[in-house]
């Protein structure tokens, strides 16, 4: 509770127990912000650091959107160092949010790092599932996957395979909602596991 309520005084921050970067150069960041969000990416991370171990991830949860402007143009912006410093200066940057991603976008349109890839609402859904919803938006687990797949090219073949079994993953949620009217198992109780 005392790491949550700093984080959250802080307004933005690497979540360390999450990430695997430390000590080595880094793949990828991983940003989010919003419950829903936040949830589908450390799902995501979590799939990338069981499937492709080798991929080095920096998690950075957002709870003051603010944090993302310069210093000059809000009173909570982050400096252009701090700023790099988090989220480096050419690495891509997959970012969850619960919003329109226009919004992120325009927030860090004056930073140095242009390798930002935001995923949020799309104005997609009917009734369904709140996962086949997240799906129908692109911001679950499986697409974010595909995201850091799709931008290191160097993951080969492994990356290939694993982006197939995605894929495939999602066809078999789509088949399963229909049939039965819920989300897979897998989703409905997923737990983040804690990796050394």
């Amino acid at each position: 509770m005392d790491a949550a309520v700093v984080h959250c005084t802080e307004g933005i921050g690497i979540w360390q127990w999450a990430s695997n970067d430390q000590g080595s150069e880094l793949d990828v960041v991983m940003a989010c912000c919003g419950d829903t969000p936040t949830l589908e990416l450390l799902a995501a991370v979590s799939i990338l650091r069981e499937n492709l171990p080798e991929v080095k991830i920096r998690v950075i949860n957002v709870v003051d959107l603010m944090k993302l402007q310069p210093h000059t143009e809000h009173p909570h912006g982050l400096s252009e160092q701090d700023y790099d410093s988090l989220f480096t200066k050419d690495k891509h940057i997959i970012f969850n949010f619960h919003g329109y991603p226009w919004l992120v976008h325009r927030l860090t349109y004056r930073r140095t790092n242009r390798n930002l890839h935001v995923r949020g609402y799309k104005e997609e859904g009917t009734i369904t599932t709140p996962f086949d919803l997240r799906v129908q938006n692109d911001i679950d687990r499986f697409h974010l996957v595909i995201d850091v797949i799709d931008r290191l090219p160097q993951l080969g073949s492994k990356g290939a395979y694993l982006k197939q079994q995605l894929q495939d993953k999602l066809i078999e949620h789509k088949h399963y909602v229909h049939q039965h009217g819920k989300d897979l198992p897998e989703i409905l109780n997923w737990k983040w596991k804690m990796t050394n």
